[in-house]
């Protein structure tokens, strides 16, 4: 069995969180060893398999700021990454492989470790993240990308979470064209999603709603949570004021996060802006258990990313039986299988609030549907079948 080291830049609520944690806990039931490494576990905000005893976390270098007068966040994101590396070269840890995620910066000190192996997880090449709007921004990132593309050609072996990441990949890492990414699924551990939820309360879920549409996502903009408030208020208009429907935008927050605290407030403000307030709840930092409850209790989800890289939300909905309306592009493409799974359109409120009347005009359609997503999960996206390829990508590596 082999030691296994995660290294990870913050360890809180996320998809690209999600996707390690569940990683770890199946390589974990492989018999290996696994632990982490990270800058940042805030213990009131994580997943709880940090927390319950599951999984071994070690927070290093949380003093090293994130950013500087709110700017140069991917700058210190690479600092505090190469000092966690540092301090796995110089701890003397037992390890075999290290898996890295968000941050390849750190690569090359982890090399220092001499016959360790480095497998990284390519959720989305960071220089993609974010824009170049000026000049001095352009200089700014010109040695990140450089540097971001020099190291991730480094790894032993890189996964990307689905194909199209695969293909954004090759396109973007140019001078890695000998680099062929395998492509690893995050599937997430369904056996939670099998407990009976826990009923809903009054600031989860309100009373008397036949027609309930969801939201998960973080409170970021590149989310595009607006659109399930503009389809929402086009679905409304389209409907009798006794229609009974409502919309839940639930979603990650953190309070450190400006970008969390600004948008959260915009999409209050755009709510009272179009006049349906009263039949928006917003959601924030959700437990597990919520979760859960939200998921087995709507009528649809609605996931509103462009582009989006994966996207695990999803998947977790049509293993719940739960339809999924999802803009046509990216990782949906991949998971949800149009007409029968759920609905892939264009994001405009207009196309997505003509799925979510669907579900309205014809009940039967959630059920239905809710069936055969949950069969194409149980085909395509178990957990089982996510352990065993990673298990062999390791120990195949390992082994070399």
């Amino acid at each position: 069995m082999l030691n296994i080291v995660f290294v990870h830049p913050d360890l809180g609520i996320g998809g690209a969180e999600r996707a390690v944690v569940d990683a770890a806990m199946a390589l974990k039931s492989r018999g290996h060893t696994v632990r982490f490494l990270t800058a940042h576990h805030d213990r009131d905000h994580c997943f709880e398999e940090t927390i319950d005893g599951s999984l071994d976390v070690t927070e290093v270098g949380s003093w090293i700021p994130t950013n500087l007068c709110g700017h140069m966040f991917a700058f210190w994101a690479y600092v505090r990454m190469i000092y966690v590396a540092f301090y796995l070269v110089l701890s003397g840890l037992a390890c075999d492989l290290v898996i890295v995620d968000q941050v390849s910066a750190c690569i090359p000190i982890l090399r220092l470790r001499g016959s360790v192996k480095v497998l990284f997880y390519c959720h989305y090449p960071d220089m993609l993240l974010t824009g170049r709007e000026t000049l001095l921004k352009a200089m700014y990132r010109a040695p990140l990308d450089w540097l971001e593309e020099t190291t991730t050609g480094q790894a032993d072996v890189v996964l990307v979470n689905s194909k199209f990441t695969a293909e954004i990949f090759r396109t973007t890492f140019k001078r890695l064209s000998h680099i062929n990414p395998q492509v690893l699924y995050p599937i997430p551990n369904f056996s939670a999603f099998n407990t009976e939820p826990p009923p809903a309360t009054d600031d989860l879920l309100p009373r008397g709603k036949k027609h309930i549409f969801l939201s998960i996502n973080r409170y970021e903009r590149k989310k595009n949570l607006a659109l399930a408030l503009q389809a929402f208020k086009k679905l409304e208009e389209q409907l009798t004021s006794n229609s009974n429907a409502h919309l839940v935008i639930a979603g990650g927050y953190d309070e450190r996060v400006t970008e969390n605290r600004q948008y959260y407030l915009e999409l209050r403000q755009m709510a009272a802006k179009l006049q349906i307030e009263d039949t928006v709840t917003f959601v924030r930092s959700f437990t597990s258990s919520q979760k859960l409850t939200l998921l087995s209790q709507v009528t649809c989800l609605l996931y509103t990313p462009d582009k989006e890289h994966f996207g695990i939300v999803p998947v977790e909905a049509m293993y719940m039986k739960l339809p999924v309306v999802a803009v046509a592009s990216g990782g949906p493409l991949e998971t949800i299988e149009h007409g029968e799974t759920g609905f892939l359109c264009p994001a405009t409120a207009e196309a997505f609030a003509e799925a979510m009347r669907k579900f309205i005009d014809e009940p039967h359609l959630k059920q239905s549907m809710g069936e055969k997503g949950r069969g194409r999960v149980e085909k395509l996206f178990s957990f089982d079948v996510f352990t065993e390829k990673l298990d062999n990508i390791v120990e195949s590596l390992c082994n070399k």
